[in-house]
C-alpha cells in the first residue's frame, strides 16, 4: 500500500522597503555570483548503471544535496507494514519501509501547485522502463503530446521517455489514480514541486525501490 501524508502548504511574502535620496554620481556596485555549494563526494550507487536496457548515466558530482541522498534509516513509521511507501510533500522525502525497525529515505520531486495528490493507495504493479501513455487532461493543457496519446499507443520505453527506468502505478479501489512514482528526475528537481502530480525520483533510486 502506498501512503501519503496530506499536503500542509504554507507562503509567506517579506516586503522590501526602498529608500532614495539624490545623490551627484550613481555609484554601480557589482557583486560576484554566489559560489555553488560544495557537497561531499557522491556515493557509487549514484553511478552510471551499464547492466539496464538503456544506459543510466551517473549523477554529477556536486549537483544533489546530501539530504536527498538515498539512506537507510530507523523506521520513523513502526506502524506500517513493510513494504509501505511513505511519502512527506514538505520535505520531498519518500520512505520506504524495510521492516519495523528500518527504512529507506529517497529525495523525490513532487507536484506542481494545482497538482498534487494526497491519498492512500495501493501499487498495483511496476513496470522497467516503462511506456509513457500521456492522459487526456495533460494532452489538453499541452495538445504536443497527442501522439502518445493512449489511443496512439504512448511514447516506447527508453532513453527520453519522461517516466524513466521504472514506474509504480498506484490504484485506488481498484482504479488508475494516473499518478505515478517514477524516474527520470533532474538531480537539480529534487526537492522542488515540479511535476504533474507525479512523484519523480532518479533513476538509480527508482531501480533501487
Amino acid at each position: 500500500m502506498i501512503t501519503r501524508r496530506i499536503f500542509i502548504g504554507c507562503s509567506a511574502a517579506a516586503g522590501l522597503t526602498a529608500c532614495t535620496k539624490t545623490v551627484p554620481t550613481p555609484e554601480i556596485v557589482t557583486r560576484a555570483a554566489a559560489a555553488p555549494p560544495a557537497y561531499p563526494p557522491l556515493p557509487a550507487f549514484y553511478g552510471a548503471i551499464n547492466d539496464e536496457p538503456f544506459p543510466v548515466p551517473a549523477i554529477p558530482e556536486g549537483s544533489l544535496a546530501p539530504e536527498y541522498w538515498r539512506t537507510q534509516i530507523a523506521n520513523p513509521w513502526p506502524d506500517h507494514a513493510p513494504g509501505t511507501i511513505i511519502i512527506d510533500p514538505d520535505s520531498a522525502i519518500l520512505h520506504f519501509v524495510e521492516t519495523p525497525e528500518s527504512a529507506w529515505r529517497y529525495g523525490v520531486s513532487v507536484g506542481a501547485a494545482g497538482f498534487e495528490w494526497q491519498g492512500t493507495a495501493r501499487l498495483q504493479f511496476r513496470r522497467e522502463w516503462p511506456r509513457w501513455k500521456v492522459p487526456a487532461t495533460m494532452i489538453e493543457r499541452q495538445p504536443e503530446l497527442e501522439p502518445y496519446s493512449v489511443a496512439n499507443g504512448g511514447m516506447a520505453g527508453g532513453v527520453g521517455n519522461p517516466l524513466g527506468a521504472r514506474a509504480l502505478y498506484l490504484f485506488d479501489n481498484g482504479v488508475d489514480t494516473l499518478y505515478r512514482v517514477h524516474g527520470n528526475a533532474s538531480p537539480r528537481e529534487l526537492g522542488k514541486a515540479v511535476s504533474s502530480g507525479c512523484i519523480r525520483m532518479l533513476d538509480q533510486d527508482a531501480i533501487d525501490l
